[in-house]
């Protein structure tokens, strides 16, 4: 028995959803490669994060931001570090990330992607 030909609006319907997904799956595929990317790179930062978030408010810091303070550390020497909202927004920013990426995670483990 041969199969019935399709209709040429069978055909074209096909090629339009064809044609608005394929982008989609580039999107898709270009997205989750960056992200691959961005969660190794965080990954890899994770331990230098702990250590700088370890270091801020301890007493080395304390002490490191007293001498900064009597003019006692060169003066071309980054000190970024010293400073209280940067390091603090970083603390900020990596938890506000990570229940970001939980939530996003939690969508697409429900297949509500």
């Amino acid at each position: 028995m041969a199969s019935k030909k399709p209709s040429q609006s069978k055909i074209e319907k096909s090629i339009q959803r064809i044609n608005e997904m394929e982008p989609l799956l580039n999107e898709c595929q270009e997205a989750l490669a960056g992200l691959e990317e961005a969660l190794d790179r965080m990954d890899d930062a994770r331990k230098g994060m702990i250590k700088l978030f370890s270091y801020y408010g301890s007493s080395a810091w304390r002490s490191d931001l007293e001498l900064d303070e009597q003019g006692q550390l060169p003066e071309g020497l980054q000190r970024g570090v010293l400073s209280e909202d940067l390091v603090y927004d970083q603390i900020i920013s990596a938890r506000d990330a990570a229940f970001r990426m939980l939530e996003l995670a939690e969508d697409i483990l429900k297949n509500r992607i």
